[in-house]
């Protein structure tokens, strides 16, 4: 077997006053390996990563390990910096971010090798091909705000590629992106790894695009690697209580269910207990757990698990959901969209975003709509709640037709539509505290006086499941999924009977999204809550609508029940989609049909 790529040994960073944000973290990355990295937010995994390269966040510090990046000790700060590039990339989650938007597309990757002549113009146009993107001229001059996210994250593998290093490592590289622009970076990976054999550490959050590629995984729960092996043994028989609840929380398109939300949250890094991290939120745990920290213990070949009860943790539970929940909530229709057309105005032309759209949503129903980026879902929502200035067509809401402009509608018809945005950071006021936030909407739209207000505040926070004590603090002391419940109560503060919600699960964990699911669908039955659900995430789909409309370029290609839609698709669209959607159950599955119990050390994990 070939030596290492990446080798660290008992890796520890820790804060200024000595706690640890990852301990005694092992991990070895074989030529043409991928390893999934894999948890929670918080839980170490871009520290550990950024621990490769050298780089720590203000206040940390590495203070015990070794780290090996293709045979070289990184010694000191000055070993680090000449790996960088030469041995080892960095490609990011958000690559709008990464790039420099004064760029063009061809200086961005020549500028990666820091070199600028001919031989390296030509260089970076075979990189362009290498990823799939176009290697003529034009699109060499772009600049990145002219490319989709698809492209910005393509440019970047190019560019992380161009001094052919023997490591890459991958921090949610596809996170946000819809399903099909994900497969085709996922694909590119695979190519890849197979033709230059490329070693990759791959962080993610997403158990079924870690099926698709990986053939290791590592799982990372509290700054501590907590189980490693194979995939497909992982997958299909998760030792750990905490890898079993990732997985039972993770949704599939293939084999709707009903998602397993892991109990608590995980725990800040001053908070961890002297015992097994995960032991609070553990079903199995006993006074052992508590006081004392397991070990890594082998339980097969090239399989260890961190839990002192690692032989009771039971399988998963595939529970399909209920035909009843899945059928029609009521006959009454609430919304109907008509004709709608939705413009947007170019430099030079207009351009046509949504065209003849036409759907009606139940009281107290869930509506998906699905497709690629730019296919016109987020406009569809921005106009029905009167955000949208370009567009026609007929919105009834209980049989009224609204004006399509919010700010000419009545307060009672802004009150009853409210919209949920996909980045809550963004949404947020970073200068209001959580209650001033919630609170405005019942004060603007429902005119509740400052007592009343307060009430509600409270309320609307145990509705979305978080402690009354976070009302006081701001947005930035939030994590993600705090952030966005805390954007569904405020949305909720208005009462509304229509929610839209525009991606809102796409960039969170999937024990978060899992109980995010939930909420909706308990918030549904309490309030009689009506959802247009905007995903690219055909799981989550399946999960929590009833209904699906599939867009393609603006216009409807298919519409109808979801059970139906997913399982016969009859457009060649939507059958795209679904071909292009990870899937768990579909790896496991094709594991089993092989008789798979261990993937190789250059995997060759199926694809769905």
């Amino acid at each position: 077997m070939s030596d290492p790529v990446l080798r660290t040994r008992d890796v520890r960073i820790e804060l200024s006053g000595g706690d640890a944000v990852i301990d005694g973290v092992d991990l070895t990355v074989a030529p043409g390996e991928i390893l999934g990295l894999v948890g929670e937010s918080g839980s170490g995994k871009t520290t550990t990563a950024l621990s490769i390269f050298g780089y720590n966040a203000p206040g940390l510090r590495m203070s015990r390990g070794e780290i090996e990046i293709a045979g070289e000790p990184m010694r000191d700060a000055q070993a680090f910096r000449a790996a960088r590039g030469r041995l080892v990339s960095y490609i990011p989650q958000n690559p709008g971010t990464a790039l420099n938007p004064s760029l063009r597309v061809a200086t961005a990757i020549e500028d990666t090798t820091r070199a600028a002549n001919a031989q390296e113009q030509a260089s970076s146009k075979r990189l362009l091909e290498r990823v799939g993107l176009p290697a003529d001229s034009d699109f060499a001059r772009r600049f990145p705000h002219q490319l989709s996210g698809g492209q910005q994250q393509r440019v970047c593998i190019a560019a992380s590629l161009a001094p052919d290093p023997a490591l890459v490592v991958l921090d949610e590289p596809t996170t946000g992106l819809d399903v099909v622009t994900q497969s085709r970076i996922l694909d590119e990976l695979l190519r890849l790894r197979d033709e230059q054999q490329v070693a990759m550490l791959y962080i993610t959050h997403d158990l079924a695009v870690v099926a698709q590629i990986a053939g290791r995984i590592a799982v990372m729960y509290a700054g501590l690697i907590v189980e490693e092996g194979p995939a497909a043994e992982i997958l299909r028989h998760p030792r750990h209580p905490y890898t079993r609840g990732l997985i039972a929380a993770t949704p599939d398109h293939l084999r709707p269910r009903l998602l397993g939300a892991m109990p608590g949250i995980a725990m800040a890094v001053t908070e961890r207990p002297a015992g097994c991290p995960f032991a609070p939120r553990c079903e199995l745990r006993t006074e052992r757990c508590e006081s004392e920290l397991p070990q890594l213990e082998q339980t097969d070949a090239g399989h260890e698990v961190r839990c002192f009860h690692w032989r009771q943790t039971p399988p998963v539970q595939w529970t399909p959901i209920p035909q009843a929940a899945a059928a029609e909530r009521a006959e009454e229709t609430i919304l109907e969209v008509e004709s709608l057309h939705a413009r947007y105005r170019g430099a030079h032309e207009e351009v046509l975003a949504v065209d003849d759209v036409s759907f009606a949503l139940p009281r107290r129903g869930c509506l998906a709509i699905v497709g690629e980026s730019g296919s016109g879902k987020t406009t569809i929502a921005r106009a029905i709640a009167g955000l949208h200035s370009g567009s026609s067509g007929r919105i009834l809401l209980g049989g009224e037709e609204l004006i399509h402009a919010a700010r000419k509608r009545t307060v009672q018809e802004r009150r009853r539509i409210q919209m949920v945005f996909q980045n809550p950071t963004e949404a947020l006021n970073p200068r209001h505290s959580v209650a001033a936030s919630i609170a405005r909407p019942a004060q603007v739209l429902r005119g509740l006086g400052g007592v009343q207000a307060r009430a509600e505040v409270m309320r609307l926070l145990e509705a979305v499941r978080l402690p009354a004590r976070i009302a006081e603090r701001y947005p930035s002391e939030l994590s993600g999924g705090e952030r966005q419940r805390v954007a569904i109560a405020r949305a909720l503060a208005a009462e509304p009977e229509v929610l839209l919600c525009d991606e809102i699960t796409s960039a969170l964990d999937v024990s978060v999204q899992a109980v995010v699911l939930e909420l909706l669908r308990e918030l549904r039955d309490e309030l009689g809550l009506s959802v247009i659900f905007i995903s690219h995430d055909l799981g989550v789909v399946a999960t929590i609508a009833e209904r699906v409309l599939v867009l393609e370029n603006g216009s409807v290609c298919e519409q109808g029940a979801t059970r139906e839609v997913l399982a016969a698709p009859q457009h060649a669209y939507t059958r795209h989609l679904l071909e292009s959607a990870p899937s768990l159950s579909a790896a496991v599955e094709a594991w089993d049909a092989v008789g798979l119990s261990s993937a190789p050390s250059a995997p060759s994990a199926p694809k769905a």
